[in-house]
C-alpha cells in the first residue's frame, strides 16, 4: 500500500535506536525527508547518513529534549533543512521508573514537556501543512498498572490524554494527533536486553505474560506509528493504538 508519504517532511525525536530508528527508516523508505535527534551528535549524524541511503533528504543533530532551548531551536532548523514539517513523532522517554523525586522530575521534563515543547515549536509548520500529523509514543504502562507504575506509567498515561486533547483542538485545522502504545519491545541495547541480563526473573515473568510467547520488534511498532502519521490515515485522529500482541487485558472502547 502506498501510504502517501513521499515528500512529507517528518521529524522524529530519539531517532537513532530502537522504535525511533525503525520509525525514521520506515518514513525514509516511504520517501519522506526525515530529521532525527538524539543526545549523541555522532550517532545522530551517522544514523541520518544511513537514512539517506533510501534516497531522501535526512538530517540529524544532538538534542536533549528535556532542554527547552535546545529543542525549540532544533525544530525550526529541521524545518529549514527539510523545507517544512508535516509530521512530528515524539518518541523520547526518560524511562523513569524510580520512586524518588528526581525520577519524577526527569520523567516530567522528558516525556511530558519534551513532547509539549516539540508540538508547540512545530505548530506553525503543521498549520501550513496539507497533511499535518502528530504521533506520540506512549506505552501499555499508561493504561495498566505494572512494574513501571510510578513516573513512567503516570506520564505515559498523561501523554495519551494530552494527545487526544490535541486531536479535538486541532481537528478544525486538519492536523491529526494519535498515540501508539507499544507493549514490551525487544532490541539490542534496549531496556529489555538489560533486564534480560540484569534481572532474568523479571524478564522471564514479563515474557510469560504475553500469549504470543515473545516481545515486539521495533519494526512492528514503527509500522503502526508510520501508518497513523501518514495521509492514508486521514480520518484517524484522537486514537490510542495499542500494539502489544494481546499482552494487556483491558477492553479499550
Amino acid at each position: 500500500m502506498d501510504l502517501g508519504l513521499k515528500n512529507c517532511k517528518a521529524l522524529v525525536t530519539g531517532g537513532t535506536r530502537g522504535i525511533g530508528l525503525a520509525i525514521a527508516h520506515t518514513l525514509a523508505k516511504e520517501g519522506a525527508p526525515v530529521a532525527i535527534c538524539s543526545r549523541n551528535e555522532e550517532e545522530a549524524q551517522r544514523c541520518a547518513a544511513d537514512l539517506a541511503s533510501h534516497g531522501t533528504t535526512t538530517w540529524g543533530r544532538k538534542v536533549d529534549v528535556s532542554d527547552a532551548a535546545a529543542l525549540t531551536a532544533f525544530v525550526p532548523k529541521a524545518a529549514e533543512v527539510l523545507g517544512g514539517l508535516d509530521i512530528v513523532v515524539a518518541n523520547v522517554s526518560a524511562l523513569a521508573v524510580g520512586a524518588d523525586e528526581e525520577s519524577w522530575r526527569r520523567g516530567f521534563e522528558t516525556d511530558i514537556m519534551g513532547t509539549v515543547r516539540l508540538v508547540d515549536a512545530a505548530m506553525p509548520y503543521l498549520e501550513s501543512s496539507k497533511a499535518g500529523s502528530i504521533v506520540t509514543i506512549s506505552s501499555v504502562s499508561g493504561r495498566e498498572i505494572d512494574f513501571a507504575a510510578g513516573p513512567y506509567g503516570a506520564f505515559k498515561a498523561a501523554l495519551i490524554h494530552y494527545t487526544q486533547g490535541l486531536a479535538f483542538q486541532l481537528a478544525a485545522k486538519d492536523i491529526r494527533a494519535n498515540t501508539v502504545s507499544p507493549g514490551n519491545t525487544y532490541f539490542p541495547g534496549g531496556v529489555w536486553t538489560q533486564i534480560e541480563s540484569g534481572n532474568p526473573e523479571l524478564f522471564a515473568a514479563s515474557l510469560a505474560l504475553n500469549p504470543t510467547g515473545r516481545m515486539a520488534t521495533p519494526q512492528e511498532i514503527a509500522n503502526a506509528a508510520v501508518f497513523l502519521a501518514s495521509p492514508t490515515a486521514s480520518f484517524i485522529t484522537g486514537t490510542n493504538l495499542v500494539v502489544d500482541g494481546a499482552l494487556t487485558r483491558g477492553v479499550q472502547f
